[in-house]
């Protein structure tokens, strides 16, 4: 215990470590003051939702002009968005385990397949129907990256899905797939397919923009790690895909993405290109990110299959950080397998992402799925739908679907803290991430027509105290808690997207780091794609993925697509 007095003393000198800068420099501005005085504190606390006696305040005043002065001397050192803070966020708890036992990858059988007199309807077949057609030699990977080069010139006028052409790299890395192949040495199942980047994810030698105005001419010189091992596989980039600005919705500098089903509607996002471009047959498949719902979402709204892997289990390195404890890389694709193709050609630690785990990834086509336990979030399904964008025949069809399949479904509930802000830590760690952009002042070349735009945001998030930021995390460490409580006895369950619960859990499976896919179950009234949340515990996406699929191979909707022309 300690009196009163040094308490008192305590609680002074750290409060004054806990109140943000912006509102201090804001007041010191304003009254021409040389120095932050006990006024501006009283102004400070109240932003921070602290109330201090005027003696606590004078006690804290050198304290926080103490605190300025190490603000500036850490704001004069270079701090590139390559550096990530050494503090790693683990989505596992303690007392619990995950899978160690690594075994071979178990593809599907191969499949046969006929090239079509017309080449042009291949844009729309899944990876593992394109790469039956070049393990065949019936068609080249140069004649498949043509197809997909000459489609996204021809509709990204339609869909504003693409930033940046590759078209110089992809001719090269097809050339080489080609004579590899016929040399017979096949790099997988991979090798020589066609895909697009969301344009978060650094290519050394092209613009990766951001999506937005203030870095549309920023080159990194470097490959993230996702290209890099996509290039080991022997894949082809044709483009870097749109991003909504800075990871946000489907807006970028270029205008807004739009839906191949619906021109007049947004892809969502921020995975607005990838998901866009996917669906309208540009590319083979791509890369998105989510750090709470961009590759749930454009999946969701573009009705094809997207995967959000646990978090560390996909290197972020050269990707922008949106929030360094909740960013995911993960494909989106037109089937779960492909899915799981590109997930085992990118996953696995790097030496520079530090949040990573080394967990296998068993990839079984075969999995007898009515082994697994799957649960059904009940309060999800009894909830009305948010919008019209919603179905509940079709979520309701879903669920019958996955019973049929000889899985006892079991009712399940969101643990308790599911509807913690996680928003909040987001915009706090994307404040830090994007520090420089907000204090150069070139903030004001965002888009400012939004209903809360972001540099206000970051601004604002700015002023948010460390010790409520941390206070938060643990609240998160409570959520993860239940989360593990939940998956004892599961290995997956569903949830249907756009009702209240279902949006909780979206946002609550971000924060907790389970793995989610997003999977086509039909069309609405308006006809437009619908889509069922699969979630699986801690890295097991080859059970999740083994589940989705076996749906897909009892249905047909992962099979529509749009018909551009």
């Amino acid at each position: 215990m300690i009196d009163g007095e040094a308490r008192r003393r305590f609680l002074a000198a750290f409060a004054g470590s806990s109140l943000l800068p912006g509102v201090l420099w804001a007041r010191f501005q304003e009254s021409g003051e040389t120095g932050v005085s006990e006024r501006m504190l009283a102004d400070a606390a109240r932003v921070a939702g602290l109330d201090f006696t005027e003696e606590e305040r004078r006690d804290m005043v050198a304290t926080v002009n103490g605190n300025l002065a190490n603000y500036e001397k850490t704001r004069a050192v270079e701090l590139p968005f390559t550096l990530v803070p050494p503090l790693y966020f683990n989505p596992v708890v303690p007392g619990t385990s995950t899978p160690s036992a690594r075994r071979p990858l178990r593809p599907s059988s191969a499949t046969r397949v006929l090239r079509p007199g017309n080449l042009e309807e291949v844009a729309f077949w899944p990876v593992t129907h394109l790469e039956a057609l070049i393990e065949s030699r019936q068609v080249s990977s140069r004649e498949l990256t043509e197809l997909y080069l000459e489609r996204l010139k021809r509709y990204d006028s339609r869909l504003n899905c693409v930033i940046t052409l590759t078209e110089d790299l992809a001719e090269e890395q097809a050339r080489r797939a080609d004579e590899e192949i016929a040399a017979g040495k096949s790099r997988g199942p991979l090798h020589g397919i066609p895909w697009g980047a969301k344009d978060l994810i650094a290519k050394r030698g092209y613009k990766t923009t951001w999506g937005s105005a203030a870095f549309r001419d920023q080159v990194i010189d470097m490959d993230a790690t996702v290209v890099t091992r996509l290039e080991e596989a022997g894949s082809v980039l044709v483009a870097k895909l749109s991003t909504g600005e800075l990871a946000r919705g489907d807006r970028w500098f270029g205008g807004r993405t739009r839906n191949p089903w619906n021109l007049e509607e947004g892809s969502g996002g921020s995975s607005a290109g990838p998901g866009s471009a996917t669906a309208a047959g540009l590319v083979g498949f791509s890369l998105g990110t989510e750090t709470l719902g961009s590759i749930m979402g454009p999946s969701r709204i573009c009705g094809v299959t997207g995967l959000r892997p646990t978090y560390g289990r996909v290197s972020r390195h050269g990707v922008m950080p949106a929030a360094w404890s909740l960013d995911k890389v993960g494909p989106i694709c037109r089937s779960a397998e492909d899915c799981a193709l590109v997930l085992n050609a990118v996953a696995g630690p790097d030496g520079w992402d530090l949040s990573l785990a080394d967990r296998p990834f068993d990839w079984d086509a075969g999995l007898d799925v009515t082994k697994l336990r799957v649960g059904y979030l009940a309060e999800a399904f009894g909830e009305d739908r948010t919008n019209a964008a919603a179905s509940k025949e079709n979520d309701e069809r879903a669920l019958a679907v996955l019973g049929s399949l000889g899985i006892e479904l079991v009712p399940v509930s969101l643990p308790p803290h599911a509807d913690m802000e996680a928003l909040m830590m987001l915009l706090v760690e994307e404040a830090a991430a994007l520090d420089e952009l907000t204090r150069s002042g070139r903030d004001e070349l965002l888009i400012k027509e939004r209903e809360e735009p972001e540099a206000m945001l970051l601004r604002a998030h700015r002023l948010v105290p460390g010790v409520e930021y941390f206070q938060m995390s643990r609240l998160r460490m409570r959520l993860m808690e239940g989360m593990a409580r939940l998956f004892e006895d599961l290995d997956a369950y569903v949830a249907p997207f756009l009702t209240p619960s279902g949006d909780r859990n979206l946002r609550a499976t971000n924060a907790t780091g389970h793995p989610g896919v997003a999977v086509p179950t039909g069309f609405n009234a308006t006809g437009m794609p619908t889509s069922m949340h699969l979630v699986g515990k801690l890295y097991g996406e080859a059970e999740l993925l083994a589940l989705a699929k076996t749906y897909q191979d009892k249905t047909e909707h992962h099979h529509r697509h749009p018909d551009l022309d």
